[in-house]
Parts: C-alpha cells; sequence; structure tokens
C-alpha cells in the first residue's frame, strides 16, 4: 500500500523572540504563520520488517536519522509502539534552509502519512505531541492554514486566513542556520511586532492592515550577518510589493501582492537579483 502526502512551506507573517527559556535551549516564541502553494510531495510505502528508509534526490539533504523526515518516523513509531517498517519518498521542492520550514512541514507530513498508513485514525490534537518533538514550526505545519504559535511553537491558535493574494519568494544563494542566529539573539535589543494589530487586520480582512503589521524581530540579526538578505528586501520594496518580510531566520524574503500582473512584473525583477525566485498563491 502506499499513500501521499503533501507537505507546504509556511511563511511568518511576524516572529515575535519574547524570552529564553530557563528550562531547555529554546526561545519562548510567538509567531503568525499561514501556508503558501510550494510543496514538497512524499510518498509512504509500508514495509514488512522493523526499519525507516528515506529516499530523496538532494545533495543538500541528508537521508538518514539528520533528516526531520526520518526523527518523525522514528518518534511516531516509538509513541504508538508500531512495529511495521515504511519507506519515504520525498521530492523536494521546497529550498533547503531557507525559512520557510521545509524540514518541518516534512516531519508534519510524515506524522500524518504514517496515521493513515497504519489506520490509527488518530486525531490532530494526538499527533501534535509527536510534531513537537520534530522542531518549533512542525506543529503548525501539521495544522496547516494560518495561526499563532505559542511557547516554543507547540502551542497553536488557529485565525482567519490573509485575503487571496500572490506571494513572491526570493532567496539568496545562501544558507541560514537556525541556531546561529538565535545564537545572537539578545531579547532586549530586538524590535517587536505588534501581533494583536496583525491578527486584527486577519479578522477584517484587511490586506493593506496585515501588509503594514508584517514584522519579524529576527530580520535585523540575520541582515547583520547577510548583507544580501536586505538588498533583496530593498529591492523588492523598490518593485512596489506592499507588504515585504523575510521568513523565519531567512535568507528567503517574501512579498505579498494582490494583483497577478504586478506579482508577475515583480517576479520578473526579481530574477535579476537572484536565482531562487518564486510565484505562488496563499494556501492558509
Amino acid at each position: 500500500m502506499t499513500i501521499i502526502e503533501k507537505a507546504p512551506a509556511k511563511i511568518n507573517l511576524s516572529l515575535d523572540v519574547l524570552r529564553k527559556r530557563e528550562t531547555d535551549e529554546y526561545h519562548d516564541v510567538e509567531m503568525v504563520m499561514t501556508t503558501i502553494d510550494l510543496a514538497d510531495r512524499l510518498e509512504f510505502t509500508s514495509l514488512d520488517d522493523d526499519r525507516i528508509e528515506i529516499s530523496l534526490e538532494s545533495r543538500y539533504v541528508p537521508n538518514d536519522e539528520r533528516n526531520l523526515a526520518y526523527k518523525a518516523a522514528k518518534v511516531f513509531k516509538d509513541k504508538f509502539g508500531i512495529k511495521k517498517g515504511v519507506h519515504i519518498k520525498i521530492d523536494k521542492h521546497i529550498p533547503v534552509s531557507a525559512g520557510l520550514g521545509g524540514g518541518s512541514t516534512n516531519a508534519a507530513a510524515v506524522v500524518r502519512g504514517l496515521n493513515r498508513l497504519w489506520n490509527l485514525d488518530l486525531e490532530l490534537s494526538e499527533l501534535a505531541p509527536v510534531a513537537a518533538k520534530c522542531g518549533s514550526d512542525a506543529t503548525f505545519s501539521l495544522y496547516g492554514e494560518t495561526a499563532i504559535a505559542k511557547g516554543y511553537g507547540e502551542i497553536i491558535e488557529k485565525l482567519p486566513s490573509p485575503p487571496p493574494c500572490w506571494v513572491v519568494l526570493a532567496k539568496p544563494n545562501i544558507g541560514v542556520s537556525t541556531r546561529t542566529i538565535f545564537q545572537h539573539v539578545n531579547v532586549d535589543e530586538l524590535v517587536h511586532p505588534d501581533n494583536d494589530a496583525l491578527i486584527e487586520a486577519l479578522y477584517k480582512r484587511d490586506f493593506s492592515g496585515i501588509c503594514k503589521h508584517i514584522e519579524n524581530s529576527l530580520e535585523s540579526i540575520t541582515m547583520g550577518l547577510h548583507p544580501e538578505v536586505k538588498r533583496i528586501k530593498d529591492s523588492m520594496k523598490n518593485l512596489g510589493a506592499p507588504g515585504v518580510l523575510m521568513s523565519g531566520t531567512g535568507p528567503t524574503v517574501y512579498g505579498l501582492v494582490q494583483q497577478h500582473q504586478k506579482a508577475k512584473r515583480i517576479y520578473n525583477g526579481m530574477r535579476g537579483f537572484c536565482d531562487e525566485v518564486y510565484l505562488v498563491r496563499l494556501l492558509g
């Protein structure tokens, strides 16, 4: 038996770092996120013997226990006492180390996929603790759509989706380590988003209000380490995107645009600045 799961990327409409936690190495955060129509595709095949196999064509992504999809499968099997094996084929489309939650959404797709493959019929709320062990964005990716994530990302509250619009994504030819960025965090020096105003704009379906209040506390850190990220953001603003922000810890910058012709024009303009540029719709 083989089943398919789609694993959509996410963008941060906001990312606020509140404090360093005393109990572990994480920070408490508040992140408003939504999903976009850029996705990996995962194919699951049950195996008779008790092992996890990962196959994918990417020289940047490991196919062993370092892969979050592998980790999710192991945590899932341990949590629910499953003695069967699984082969997971990953068709990658989301850029790696890009701030788009590629590893986390793969982990979430594994949790959903194994639930279906082995006919456990568990609710998402029962699967969430497994996802929470696989990265700060994995619980959000399990639920998808639009939500605010709190704690270290494991506490999810659903929000209304933004009005339909296009998303232009531009990723410079660098990878950014989340761990490295957080090592540079001094909470007292960060700019903190107005999440209340952003959420109010979401409820009102106010596109201009959303664009006005998207904010990322970590932008200045990533841009200080990688000035090309600021150049890309400035370029996208100059091309006329109403809302422009770095997603996650970067380096991908996105622009929100309601008109397709304008989005296409910005997309074409950004292709002069970096190789990886995408034009997609919001899903969330």
